[in-house]
């Protein structure tokens, strides 16, 4: 049990509040930081409605959500008709490298550089700065993530 549980639920609730500002979608920034708050291995649906005061219908679209991010997954307990839902520990690169939207975004930049065809556009150099930052960004973040790997490694040593 945590020390503060107020203090607990005030950080997660303005932790998902924060997600849900930067386009999130409320119930699953609210289930996410459930689970990354919880003090067990997991939380079923039942704990997740009851903790956070919503219905079962809610918590099975947020988890239906996260699970598709690779943020979230679920595991049958031995015994019980209950799923437990909780976060793997290497969570942010399943996210990330599950996720192709770089490319795509970059993909999506190319194809409106071909489609507007002037290389004295405006929008041409907006597109070609598009592209080349989301390819960019879809080099480097799985050096990040190999980064973050080890520095967590060294702190958990």
């Amino acid at each position: 049990m945590a020390k503060d549980e107020r203090a607990l639920a005030e950080v997660m609730e303005h932790s998902a509040g924060v997600l849900i500002a930067a386009g999130f979608p409320k119930m699953p920034a609210r289930v996410l930081m459930a689970l990354t708050v919880t003090e067990t291995a997991g939380l079923t649906a039942a704990e997740l409605a009851e903790r956070l005061d919503v219905s079962a219908a809610a918590i099975s679209g947020a988890v239906r959500y996260l699970q598709t991010l690779g943020i979230v997954r679920r595991i049958s307990q031995t015994g019980s008709r209950r799923d437990l839902y909780q976060m793997p520990s290497d969570w942010y690169a399943l996210m990330v490298r599950n996720s192709p939207i770089y490319g795509v975004l970059a993909d999506q930049a190319e194809a409106g550089l071909v489609a507007v065809g002037d290389p004295d556009s405006p929008a041409t150099e907006r597109l070609r700065d598009m592209a080349g930052f989301y390819r960019f960004l879809q080099g480097r973040v799985p050096e990040i993530i190999s980064e973050w790997e080890a520095v967590r490694a060294q702190r958990d040593a």
